[in-house]
């Protein structure tokens, strides 16, 4: 054997080798409880990529594996899914529920299996940019469950665009049209995570007796630009983002007070159908295309109109749907983000939801709330 044949050798061995000590690491590390699938084949799947010189995402590998050997029936009894109301409170109180997501297959997959409930619906939103084996990973889950589905429109997000809020809406319309007698609509994101059981939420929803909760309050100084000034969605290959002009808007249609408030809401049928058909609504969403993140001024003006169905003209941040810790506010959190068990009891007291969760970052931090 010439010198050239020996060093290829060793050097295929030292790849194969380091590939599996790595992959079989890292299976550890992720605690995977969505589906056994094996290393040889994510070692096989690897390394073959490795010796033909490509770049892969090992995460993406782990994370989003193929379940085309996998039944759903095994995997709802492995992943301990509830299939029956718990009781008859909640069997006479569904629930529909907006899911817009983008990335994280695994902190999704723990967020849907926290919620599901077989009396309720579930309409999920894939941005378009979404990588393959992650949408492929997604349609097999939401399959595996008849009443959960997909949207019927999806949109390629822009962060704090139009196209947020669209996303929004194209599932509110779906759900309108659902069988289901649902209501409340809750509308959540990827990062999502419940801090209460289902009987919990509906007991939070009936406090407010058919109204609308979205919280918010007139537009504090600084964010009065959002709505005063034009602003366009720029995309790019790699990247996306709203560009500021200096070029002012029109005035809001039908007269309407601009209020700001969260993107996360909690609506009535009857809102949802009022948002999707009166004119107000329609104008509205066209007025805030060009609007720096419409959803945090869409649905609290809306709710603000005297005489629409389930609003709350006088209302302020009332209903503390979500605790929110951001990146910036690590330093006061430990980066462990909103994992329940690791929040202070004051920052999520009361709340529905935790907001910017993601189990693979919690898990490298060992954040191990849930």
């Amino acid at each position: 054997m010439n010198s050239r044949k020996f060093s290829f050798l060793v050097l295929l061995i030292f790849t194969v080798t380091v590939c599996f000590f790595y992959i079989n690491s890292v299976f550890i590390q992720t605690n995977q409880r969505i589906l056994k699938v094996s290393n040889s084949s994510a070692l096989a799947e690897v390394c073959d990529s490795v010796i033909r010189g490509q770049m892969i995402s090992i995460q993406e590998t782990v994370l989003n594996p193929s379940f085309e050997n996998h039944s759903c029936q095994d995997y709802l009894l492995q992943n301990h899914y509830i299939t029956a109301p718990l009781s008859k409170e909640e069997a006479q109180f569904p629930l529909a529920y907006v899911m817009v997501i983008h990335k994280d297959f695994e902190t999704f997959e723990r967020l849907f299996r926290a919620v599901y409930m077989p009396q309720n619906v579930y309409c999920v939103h894939m941005d378009e940019k979404a990588t393959i084996p992650f949408k492929d990973a997604v349609k097999w889950l939401v399959g595996c469950f008849p009443n959960a589905f997909l949207a019927s429109k999806m949109e390629s997000v822009v962060y704090a665009g139009i196209s947020r809020l669209q996303a929004d809406l194209n599932c509110i319309k779906d759900l309108v049209a659902s069988e289901v007698q649902w209501k409340y609509i809750i509308n959540t994101c990827g990062q999502d995570f419940p801090l209460k059981t289902n009987k919990e939420i509906i007991h939070h929803l009936k406090e407010f007796k058919g109204k609308n909760i979205t919280p918010g309050v007139l537009p504090p100084s600084h964010v009065v630009r959002r709505t005063k000034y034009i602003y366009m969605e720029q995309r790019y290959i790699l990247f996306s983002f709203m560009l500021w002009t200096l070029r002012k808007k029109t005035l809001p249609p039908h007269n309407l007070t601009i209020y700001f408030g969260s993107a996360y809401v909690a609506l009535t049928r009857e809102f949802a159908n009022f948002v999707i058909q009166d004119q107000r609504a329609i104008d509205l969403l066209k007025w805030s295309k060009d609007t720096y993140s419409p959803d945090e001024h869409f649905w609290v003006t809306l709710n603000r109109i005297p005489g629409v169905p389930g609003s709350m003209p006088n209302a302020s941040w009332e209903g503390n749907l979500r605790a929110i810790k951001w990146r910036d506010m690590e330093s006061e959190h430990g980066g462990c983000h909103d994992v329940p068990g690791f929040m202070p009891a004051e920052a999520g007291e009361g709340s529905l939801w935790a907001l910017k969760w993601n189990f693979q970052e919690n898990y490298e931090k060992g954040c191990n709330g849930t």
